[in-house]
C-alpha cells in the first residue's frame, strides 16, 4: 500500500492577521489545504465564525480569534491563544491593512495618517515582536505589501508610501531574526476583492489596468496564496530579505 504524499506545510502552524476574506482567507485556506494548522482572525467575531466555519466544511484544521491589530491586549491573546493551542507558531503572515482616505498625501487628514501607520506599518512591526519568541526553528514571517510600493499611485499614495515602508522592514527583521526565521513579502498586483473592489468595479480603469500587465489580466487571491505558500515552504528556504511581486507583468521595478 503506498504512503500517501507529505503535504507542505503537515505538521506546521501559521497564523494569519486579517485572513477572513480576500487574499488573507486565500492564503489561510491553501495553507490549510497543504497540511497546516491555521489559525484566523480579524477584527470581528462573526466575520472569524464564518471563515472557520467555510475552512472546517472542507475538513481544515482552522481555528479562529477576533483581533484588531493595533490593540495590545488582542495581539497577545492571539500569539497566546495559538501557542496554548498547538505549542509552536511556523508561520506568520501579516496581512492587516486599511486604506481610510483617497485624498492627496498634502491634503491628508492627520486622523487618515494615524490610521494608516497605526495599522499598515506600526501593527506588522507589533505582530512581528509579539510572536518572535514563539518562532520555531526554521519559521517563515511573511508581509503582504503591494505593487503600489514600487511606483506610488494618486488615489494610493499614502497607502503607498506604508506599503514601500513594508519593503525596508522586511530586509531589516530578515537581519535581525536570521538564521531562525525568514522573512520575506509577496506584492500583490491589483485582485478583485472587496478591499480593492473601488477600483475593479471600475470597468474603465479596470480595462487600464489590465492593458497594463503582460498577462492582461486581473490577479486572483488564489495567485497571491500560491506565492505566500512557496514563500512560507521549505522550496524557499534560501530566500529571506525578499518581497516577491505578483502583479502578471504589470511595470514594477527593474
Amino acid at each position: 500500500m503506498g504512503s500517501e504524499k507529505k503535504r507542505l506545510f503537515d505538521g506546521k502552524v501559521a497564523v494569519i492577521t486579517a485572513s477572513t476574506q480576500g487574499i488573507g482567507f486565500a492564503i489561510a485556506r491553501r495553507l490549510a489545504l497543504e497540511g497546516a494548522s491555521v489559525v484566523i482572525s480579524s477584527r470581528r467575531q462573526n466575520n472569524v465564525d464564518e471563515a472557520v466555519a467555510k475552512l472546517k466544511a472542507e475538513g481544515l484544521d482552522v481555528f479562529g480569534l477576533a483581533c484588531h491589530v493595533s490593540l495590545a491586549d488582542q495581539r497577545a491573546n492571539l500569539i497566546k491563544s495559538t501557542v496554548d493551542k498547538y505549542g509552536q507558531i511556523d508561520i506568520l503572515i501579516s496581512n492587516a491593512a486599511v486604506n481610510p482616505s483617497v485624498d492627496p498625501i498634502l491634503t491628508m487628514s492627520e486622523k487618515a495618517l494615524d490610521k494608516l501607520w497605526e495599522i499598515n506599518l506600526k501593527a506588522s512591526v507589533q505582530i512581528v515582536q509579539d510572536a518572535a519568541p514563539f518562532l520555531s526553528d526554521n519559521s517563515s514571517v511573511i508581509f503582504v505589501t503591494s505593487i503600489t510600493a514600487f511606483n506610488p499611485m494618486g488615489s494610493l499614495a499614502m497607502y503607498a508610501v506604508m506599503k514601500t515602508a513594508l519593503l525596508g522592514l522586511t530586509k531589516a527583521l530578515a537581519a535581525e531574526l536570521a538564521p531562525k526565521t525568514r522573512v520575506n513579502g509577496i506584492a500583490p498586483g491589483f485582485v478583485p476583492t472587496r478591499f480593492a473592489d473601488f477600483i475593479t468595479n471600475d470597468l474603465k480603469l479596470r480595462e487600464e489596468i489590465e492593458s497594463k500587465t503582460l498577462l492582461k489580466r486581473l490577479g486572483t487571491t488564489e495567485d497571491m496564496a500560491a506565492a505566500a505558500a512557496f514563500l512560507a515552504s521549505d522550496d524557499a528556504s534560501y530566500i529571506t530579505g525578499e518581497t516577491l511581486v505578483i502583479g502578471g507583468g504589470a511595470p514594477s521595478r527593474l
